[in-house]
């Protein structure tokens, strides 16, 4: 592996990262609830990834740039996923469960942005590149949902931990074989801002992040109340991951026809649109259908464009900064304010409020991402 193309290495890494990630989102709450853990109890240990993720990466990524050892910071990350679980089945009891779960979450957090960071400085000014690279990461993530799916239905649960220590391990194993891009190390002691252009896109990715709260925690919960089967249900979640691959294979031409500003600003915008769709007009599948291939707009453009551009306003030597605190951010604050308030709303006022909300938060992303292009992007 260490003496094929920086693209192949990278893609693996995605693969194998995705499959990990995949199986412990999606059937890490019916092992928990196979322990004997309470709701109350399971979400209070699947909080803590996302509370470390509000921070994590950001330190991470202060002493990636500070050391220059952006690689060692991933692979000790896969290192500790892997270790976690397999001390998962000896640990008894939530608080020894949380301890492990969140002390992996803190030591591989930073991973992903990470490794954002070394795929676009390996692309060497080429961003259109990424998508055909990061598109194996969505593979492996539809493999893993699928695939544990299949093999939970004819196993017990208590096999999830052995499969995700030999995923972890598999990532592990692409993490050492990363290419090594050349690093620029902060000096000590260096000023770090945030210029206008980077805190717009930080802001658009919390506001994109945060409207995607009430279609992660509840789409499933909502179209069950339509009346819509679990078959049913399972094909359109993986129809909006298909249409993010189908994304990721055209970002090459997209990237060369349009800018990072109007990629953010129309992925917003269609945002908007989707969450307005799936709130009010669910009852109609051929609606859902469409709300769903919009998420190739929705993460799948949203995401490549947001990662290139905070590579091109964060200097070289903060580009680990930037990536994480991207992470932090967006997926970290933003996602865990998403939820938050999806679940205030969903309470107070229903599904068609709580996604109005989503809609207007990433209408919000529109007024953030137009001014970007008098930056230039």
């Amino acid at each position: 592996m260490t003496g094929a193309p920086a693209p192949v290495r990278l893609a693996a890494f995605y693969f194998a990262f995705f499959l990990y990630a995949g199986l412990s989102l999606a059937y890490l709450p019916a092992y928990l609830a196979g322990r004997g853990l309470g709701a109350g109890a399971i979400a209070g240990v699947l909080a803590l990834p996302q509370m470390v993720r509000m921070f994590a990466p950001a330190l991470w990524g202060w002493v990636a740039d500070r050391t220059g050892a952006q690689r060692a910071i991933v692979i000790l990350g896969c290192a500790a996923n892997a270790a976690c679980f397999l001390a998962v089945p000896a640990a008894s009891g939530v608080g020894a469960l949380a301890l492990l779960i969140g002390g992996a979450s803190l030591v591989s957090a930073a991973a992903l942005p990470l490794v954002e960071a070394i795929t676009l400085g390996a692309l060497a000014g080429h961003p259109g590149r990424y998508g055909p690279i990061r598109l194996w990461g969505s593979i492996g993530f539809i493999l893993a949902v699928l695939g544990g799916g299949a093999w939970l239905e004819r196993h017990a649960a208590d096999t999830l931990p052995p499969a995700l220590v030999l995923f972890g391990l598999v990532s592990l194993a692409a993490a050492l074989a990363l290419p090594r891009t050349r690093v620029h190390v902060a000096a000590a002691g260096a000023p770090f801002s945030l210029p206008r252009e980077a805190r717009l896109i930080l802001g658009c990715g919390f506001c994109m992040a945060l409207a995607h709260g009430t279609l992660y925690a509840f789409l499933t919960l909502h179209l069950q109340r339509a009346g819509y089967g679990t078959w049913l249900i399972g094909v359109l979640w993986t129809l909006g991951v298909l249409a993010e691959i189908l994304v990721f294979l055209a970002l090459p031409a997209l990237f060369r026809h349009a800018s990072l500003s109007a990629i953010l600003a129309a992925s917003c915008l269609i945002g908007a649109v989707r969450f307005l769709l799936i709130g009010w007009v669910a009852d109609w599948p051929w609606v859902l259908v469409a709300a769903q291939l919009m998420h190739a707009a929705t993460f799948g453009a949203f995401h490549a464009a947001a990662v290139a551009a905070i590579h091109r306003v964060f200097p070289p030597a903060a580009h680990g900064r930037g990536q994480t605190l991207f992470s932090s951010i967006a997926y970290g604050a933003g996602g865990a304010a998403g939820a938050l308030s999806a679940g205030w709303s969903w309470e107070l006022a229903g599904p068609g409020v709580a996604f109005t909300l989503s809609a207007l938060a990433a209408g919000v992303g529109v007024f953030l991402a137009y001014p970007l292009k008098r930056a230039g992007l």
